[in-house]
């Protein structure tokens, strides 16, 4: 958890805004530390985490997480966290085993026709259950991470059908449940195909109409700097009676080993 990033955005563990939409983006750069930041917020908050994992592994993030100061093994064994392993899952689908017991959640790699529908009924459920732990606790508003929708494109499964599970992930989640969701997507246009590129970036568009608010990361326009690892513009998105209001600001960022820095553009002590 970063707490200068906690200050941006006007949140703690003991109070943060329910029922929120959060979108994570990069482009030529690395969000997902970003990841790990909401991870570890929400865990702090007590809330009941849901994780579904489609780039990194349980042991990925909970190493770093230990940094952090978090326990994910810990958080599994009380039922705070599901952590739901869409490598594996779409591993079960691609090089079936004898004795596969997965679920059909990565179902559309057989065919991508089907859309998303089995892979939000897996979240659905896990969503609305209730057992997991090996102790009774209350916890908090639920929580839905999503590491990188963007992989989603990538295995086969179209623009329309991402956005239609963001959109359902959300009104389950956000509305009916009154918790949060927060979606990594990558947007790297430069490395990609053009078809590839554009879908990503209609993915993004899509994703940005649903949310609340925005944290986009990206290079230096000036290029690479050891001691400024790039740029996140925080993009508040508030609907008010006489229409939708955006707010924007720009902060420069460098991440630590156990954290990360954020500073408006030109104050950071490597260029003052």
């Amino acid at each position: 958890m970063f707490t200068e990033l906690n200050s941006i955005l006007n949140t703690t563990p003991d109070s943060f805004t329910q029922g929120e939409f959060v979108l994570l983006s990069d482009r030529q750069s690395d969000a997902s530390f970003l990841i790990h930041h909401f991870l570890s917020l929400y865990l702090r908050a007590r809330c009941k985490v849901w994780f579904l994992g489609l780039v990194q592994s349980f042991n990925h993030y909970s190493a770093i997480s230990q940094r952090l100061g978090v326990s994910l093994t810990q958080a599994k064994e009380k039922g705070q966290l599901v952590f739901l392993e869409g490598l594996k899952e779409s591993l079960s689908v691609l090089i079936p085993g004898e004795t596969d017991t997965g679920s059909e959640a990565m179902g559309f790699l057989r065919d991508p026709a089907v859309g998303l529908k089995s892979l939000y009924e897996l979240v659905r459920s896990s969503a609305t259950s209730s057992g997991g732990g090996k102790t009774e606790e209350e916890w908090g508003p639920p929580v839905l991470l999503v590491d990188d929708l963007s992989v989603l494109l990538s295995l086969g499964a179209s623009v329309g059908a991402v956005l239609d599970f963001s959109h359902y992930c959300r009104a389950i989640v956000c509305s009916q449940l009154q918790g949060n969701v927060v979606m990594l997507t990558r947007c790297d246009g430069e490395e990609e195909e053009e078809e590839d590129d554009e879908d990503s970036e209609r993915l993004l568009r899509g994703l940005t109409h649903q949310c609340s608010l925005t944290l986009h990361v990206q290079g230096l326009p000036t290029g690479y700097c050891r001691d400024i690892h790039g740029q996140v513009e925080v993009c508040w998105r508030r609907k008010q009676s006489d229409g939708r209001c955006v707010q924007k600001k720009l902060f420069q960022y460098k991440v630590h080993d156990k954290g990360a820095s954020f500073f408006a553009p030109g104050t950071s002590s490597a260029v003052l």
